[in-house]
């Protein structure tokens, strides 16, 4: 008789059932214990049929098995969400603790075990930096995961220089320096995937305070597709970028995934045909068929002066990591001027706000006009968790704050907390965007020294642009995210 498949994802597990089964056997056969009824253990596996990895877990739990079916792809979420390592991280720890040993070489053991653990969480987690910060008494451990960060132990402050050490070495850096900031890198094989870690030290007065920033390159394959796009935005957007010249900006502070659009674009126009070439700082993700040059200052390689250099490769693309000056901004316009298409980034908070910050810098209103095709401004929002999604009714106010016509019938979605999202009631994050596309009346603002209020009216009047707020509304009512977090990343008096 054949097994019964089971939806993994709509399982919540006891961890005192989980205790029944040694992580080292769940990941060997690629089974978890769903539940126990008397003496009966029912196990999810991927081959209900295996007689050794049955018989390893019957002398194992004393129990008789009764095996169900379940996907590669969920049994494996499962172990690494309801096993992780947090609990093996713990362990060394306290094992260092009973010890009492004190580590005193970069290769002790316990830093490596304790390095290597924690760098494996943040991976299954999802973290984007790993911040290893010292305290008087500890080395605190936190990870950045969905653009907030989640404390996840303390390390012993005896384990500190061990543990800092060990990191500085595999970045490549200088053991010895601790009094000045450092920089390095280094790549590792983990979960699958081709990571790679950039290392980024501060010296504080408890110690060298470290961030670790996960670059997963399987990121850089993402699709415009995959950001958040809604249809009709998503084709203007890609209208603009299939343009065979004039300049693209993408804005937003620090942190609203801008690099990861830039990249979904070059990957959408990317072809043998056309020669893109980008100067970056830094180059995060390698781009197949894509030229990439990283800033070097010192060597006097600007991204003004790369453009001028860049613009003598016979380029069809050009992406300049961002414009932070004068000279960087006429540069690249003369290069959109001369036949080519130019992606760059501004920080401004809005994509009106980007053609007034090039005014601001100087820039003559007649070549922005004459060179900007349109601006993007986007921000990062979290997803509310799939597996503890729940619908309810918002209070009357809640709707008007959100300039919500229609009461009848409506229903928001939040989540509740679950092991699958850490509590948090969200499991990822999603764009919201603005796409503001430079047409006649634009450029006659522009013309005219506008204000970006001014440019932004005549884009909702002219070609019906939704602002970051509204993109967020949108979501809201769709269910992909929550009213907390459209106002805690944009602002109410958009509208």
């Amino acid at each position: 008789m054949s097994a019964i498949y089971v939806d993994l994802d709509s399982y919540l597990i006891d961890e005192k059932l989980i205790e029944l089964v040694p992580e080292s056997l769940a990941r060997r056969y690629q089974l978890i214990p769903l539940f126990k009824i008397g003496n009966t253990l029912t196990l999810a596996m991927s081959d209900p049929h295996n007689i050794f990895a049955l018989d390893e877990v019957r002398l194992k739990t004393g129990c008789e098995i009764e095996p169900v079916v379940s996907t590669d792809i969920q049994l494996k979420t499962a172990i690494n969400r309801y096993y992780g390592v947090r609990d093996s991280i713990k362990e060394v720890i306290k094992g260092f603790s009973e010890d009492g040993s004190k580590p005193s070489g970069v290769d002790e053991a316990p830093a490596i075990k304790l390095l290597n653990l924690i760098m494996a969480q943040a991976i299954r987690d999802g973290a984007s930096d790993i911040h290893l910060e010292p305290d008087e008494n500890s080395l605190r451990t936190r990870y950045r995961i969905d653009g907030l960060l989640h404390e996840v132990s303390s390390i012993p402050k005896e384990l500190q220089p061990a543990v800092i050490s060990r990191v500085k070495v595999m970045g490549n850096m200088n053991i010895a320096e601790t009094r000045a900031p450092q920089d390095g890198r280094f790549h590792i094989k983990m979960e699958g995937k081709d990571i790679e870690l950039r290392i980024s030290t501060f010296p504080t007065i408890y110690g060298e305070n470290l961030v670790l920033r996960i670059l997963d390159q399987s990121a850089a394959l993402m699709g415009l597709e995959d950001l958040g796009f809604f249809p009709e935005t998503l084709r203007a957007y890609k209208t603009l970028i299939k343009r065979p010249h004039g300049i693209m900006l993408i804005t937003g502070p620090t942190g609203s995934g801008k690099t990861t659009t830039l990249y979904a674009s070059l990957n959408t126009i990317n072809s043998p045909e056309k020669n893109i070439i980008t100067i970056e700082d830094p180059v995060e993700y390698r781009l197949n068929l894509i030229r990439q040059t990283q800033i070097n200052p010192k060597a006097g390689v600007t991204f003004a002066a790369a453009i001028r250099s860049i613009l003598r490769q016979d380029p069809d693309v050009i992406m300049v990591g961002e414009i932070r000056d004068l000279e960087t901004a006429e540069t690249a316009i003369r290069a959109a001027s001369t036949g080519h298409l130019v992606f760059s980034t501004l920080h401004t908070n809005d994509a009106p706000g980007a053609l007034t910050r090039l005014m601001d810098m100087g820039v003559q209103p007649y070549l922005t006009s004459s060179s900007v095709v349109g601006a993007l401004a986007q921000r990062l929002v979290r997803i509310i968790c799939p597996t503890c999604k729940e619908s309810y009714q918002p209070e009357e106010q809640v709707v008007k704050d959100l300039a919500i016509t229609r009461t009848q019938d409506l229903v928001f979605y939040r989540g509740k907390g679950c092991k699958n999202c850490r509590q948090t009631g969200y499991k990822g994050r999603i764009a919201l965007f603005e796409l503001l596309m430079v047409n006649d009346p634009i450029r006659d603002l522009i013309l005219q020294r506008a204000s970006s209020r001014m440019i932004r009216d005549a884009a909702r009047e002219t070609q019906d642009m939704k602002t970051l707020w509204e993109d967020g509304v949108d979501k809201i009512l769709k269910g992909i995210t929550t009213i907390d977090e459209v106002s805690r990343t944009t602002f109410g008096d958009e509208l």
